[in-house]
Parts: structure tokens; C-alpha cells; sequence
């Protein structure tokens, strides 16, 4: 007695199938993680700008540079301390001081590697 009557997929066409979707996720995933990398260095460009900005304001409002970062929050400069999008950290910034002078009058990435730009992250 013949198995007519059965339904399902032969061997080969699973395999085809298989080929096509890893043929597909072969082109799609280094657009994916090259995209992951830009989001990340375009979120790293915008927690400076902000950070920067809080810095100078709080240096025109109380003629000095904070201490830390902290002091930004504590003051209400900052809602909560930056995270950099590079290391998914809050405590691991270089802070860089004042010319002459205590406190934070810059910050940048410690995250190893250079951006698209040929620049490392710690020179943005």
C-alpha cells in the first residue's frame, strides 16, 4: 500500500528552503551590525554635546566647573549621570580638567577603537 494520501515536505526542499534563509541573513547581518555601530557613535556624539552643554551652563551659573558629574545631577543640570552608549557605562568616562584648574571642564569616551572618522573615541 501506497502513502499517497501523506502530505509534507521532502528533504530536498527543506534543504532549499534552509539555503534561501541563510542565503538571506548572510546579506542582511553585516548591514545590521554596521548600522548597531552608527547608532552608537551617533548616541555617543549627542550624550557630549548635552554633558558639554550642562558643563558650560553650570560654569556660567556658578563661576566654577563642577567637581564630578555627579554634581551635574545633584544640581539638576542632568536628569542622571550620562551613560556612554560604547561601554553601556556611567562611571567609565575620561574626565578631562580645566587648564590651570580643578573639576570637569570636559569629558570623553574611554571605549577602545576608532570611529568612522579615523578618530579614537576617547579624541571625540
Amino acid at each position: 500500500m501506497q502513502n499517497r494520501g501523506r502530505r509534507g515536505f521532502t528533504l530536498i526542499e527543506l534543504l532549499v528552503v534552509m539555503a534561501i534563509v541563510a542565503l538571506l541573513i548572510s546579506i542582511a547581518a553585516p548591514r545590521y551590525f554596521v548600522h548597531l555601530d552608527r547608532a552608537r557613535e551617533a548616541a555617543l556624539a549627542e550624550t557630549l554635546a548635552v554633558t558639554r552643554d550642562a558643563i558650560d551652563k553650570f560654569r556660567g551659573d556658578t563661576g566654577r566647573y563642577p567637581q564630578d558629574l555627579d554634581e551635574l545631577v545633584d544640581r539638576r543640570y542632568l536628569r542622571a549621570a550620562p551613560m556612554d552608549p560604547l561601554t553601556d557605562r556611567r562611571d567609565g568616562w575620561l574626565l578631562v580638567a580645566p587648564p590651570g584648574g580643578a573639576g570637569v571642564w570636559d569629558l570623553h569616551s574611554s571605549a577602545p577603537g576608532t570611529a568612522r572618522d579615523g578618530r579614537p573615541f576617547g579624541e571625540l
